[in-house]
Order: structure tokens, then sequence, then C-alpha cells
């Protein structure tokens, strides 16, 4: 019985050795792509066993990493919120990953254009971007965690895929950065009473355009309902998660896209129209 027990007991270290290590290379791996612009085939074709936990483990090293090298992680942006695009990429489920001092950018300081340059087959999406002023708890419904909130704005997150085509499961996803390569920020909008951000953010159409031609619509409930229930779903998401920290007061917070997600080049310029919202459109050139 004795060396029943050591054997299985020795099973579990070595397997949880080798976890590590998967966890260990992978993180190493996602990190020396970041801002190269190239790609690998996806972690999931070495690694089969690579599951959500193991890939939230990945994300709490890589931003490690990150700031080891001196950048600063300013909040988090959810993926695939969009039921509308599910099928189109094989993911059923919402994700997340960070957002950091070096990929947020207040898109009034873009100037004459953004460079596209370091990212692997970026794409466009809209969003809601929330700011929070005190942390949000779980079980809060819409307009509890509007309380929660210290502003709201529209940008554009350009999200990018490790691995081509982009094709890739949704623990893949996760371990590259939640497919995150920059978010632009639009004029940001405080909380302030007699307006009904509750109602305004689960009800609002979107119009996307390139060069003046539309090319997508969108509304507010394609992501999981509207966006404070994709917060609401963080929220919970990361009280079970337990390698990485729930949301703090100060944090950012992207919901996710409104349409569907775009190829962008250098040369484009991308606009939105936004209805049923007291928030403007917003517009970007790339270069």
């Amino acid at each position: 019985m004795i060396n029943d027990n050591f054997r299985d007991a020795s099973g579990e270290t070595t397997a949880r050795s080798r976890r590590d290590a998967m966890h260990e290379t992978i993180a190493s791996e996602a990190y020396a792509l970041l801002g190269t612009g190239r790609q690998t085939a996806p972690f999931s074709t070495r690694f089969p066993s690579l599951d959500l936990l193991d890939a939230y483990r990945v994300t709490a090293m890589v931003r490690r990493q990150r700031e080891d090298a001196g950048e600063r992680p300013l909040g988090r942006k959810i993926g695939f919120t969009n039921r509308t695009i599910w099928e189109e990429y094989g993911v059923y489920a919402p994700m997340w990953g960070y957002v950091y001092d070096r990929t947020v950018h207040e898109l009034g300081d873009v100037g004459h254009g953004f460079p596209l340059a370091g990212l692997a087959e970026p794409r466009i999406e809209p969003e809601i971007v929330f700011g929070l002023a005190s942390a949000p708890q779980p079980g809060m419904d819409a307009r509890t965690l509007v309380d929660c909130l210290a502003w709201v704005a529209h940008g554009f997150e350009l999200v990018q895929s490790l691995f081509p085509e982009w094709r890739f499961t949704a623990a893949d996803t996760v371990t590259a950065f939640g497919l995150h390569g920059a978010l632009l920020i639009g004029p940001r909008h405080p909380i302030k009473p007699g307006t009904d951000w509750a109602e305004h953010l689960a009800s609002f159409d979107i119009m996307l355009s390139c060069n003046g031609a539309e090319i997508d619509r969108g509304r507010a409930t394609n992501v999981l309902d509207g966006p404070l229930h994709a917060l609401r779903h963080l929220v919970e998401t990361l009280d079970a998660d337990p390698d990485n920290p729930p949301l703090a007061a100060g944090e950012i917070v992207t919901t996710g896209t409104l349409t569907r997600a775009f190829p962008v080049v250098p040369g484009e310029t991308w606009s939105t129209a936004l209805h049923g919202i007291p928030i403007e459109g917003i517009s970007v050139r790339f270069v």
C-alpha cells in the first residue's frame, strides 16, 4: 500500500511538472512573438490537452513577463461576446485578455494615422469601452453595474492572430493575448445623473464604414445582450479564476465587437455612426 501511494503521488507530481513545462513553453513562445507580426502554428496542435484553465495560467505568466519588461496592465478586453461571429471562428463562448499601457491609445492622439506594423493579420472591431470607478461584484444587475462606471466610450479594438488564417481553438486565443493588438479609445463620457445608461447600452445600433462605404451594421444586443451583460460575464468569470485577479477600480474594460471583425490595411479610413445612445461615431486612418 505504501508503494502504491508513493507511485500515485509520483505520477501526479510528474503530470503537474509536465503541465507546468507546457505553460512555460507556451508563455515564452507567445511573448517572443509580441510586436513582431510573426505567427506560429496553434499551440493546441502541439499540446492537444491545452484547455482554458491552462490558457489563463499562461495569461498570468505572460502578464508577469510584460510587467518585468516595463509594461503596465490597464485593464481587460473581452472577446467573442458577439454570438453572431461564433460559427465563423469556431469559438462558442467569451474569453478575455489584458490590455496594457503599450497597447491602449487615445483616439484623439493618433493624429494622421495609426500604424499597423507589428500586428499579425489585424482586424478592426468597434466596441463599447468602460472605465471603472469601483470594482464590480458578481451578481450585480445592469443598473448596479452602471454605478461602478466612471465613464463610457466608443472605441476600436485592433485584434490580431498569432496563428495563420485565424485558425485556432478557444484556448489558443487566450494564450495569444486574447487576440488583443491595440485599443483606440474615443471621447470619454462621464457617468452623470440624468442619463439612463443602462437603457442606452442595451438598445443602440451601429454602422461600420470603410473609406466612406458601409461595411456592416450591428446592435447592442449582439454583445451578450448588451455591453453591461458582457461586463457582468467577465466579473463572474474572474471570480472563478485561480490565477488572475478580479477587476479593480481604475481598470479599462472593452466589451467586444458589435459587428463582424474585418481585415485592415494601411491607407484605409474606418468610421462608425451610432444611433440610440448619446455617444458620437469615431474615425481612424491606418498607416
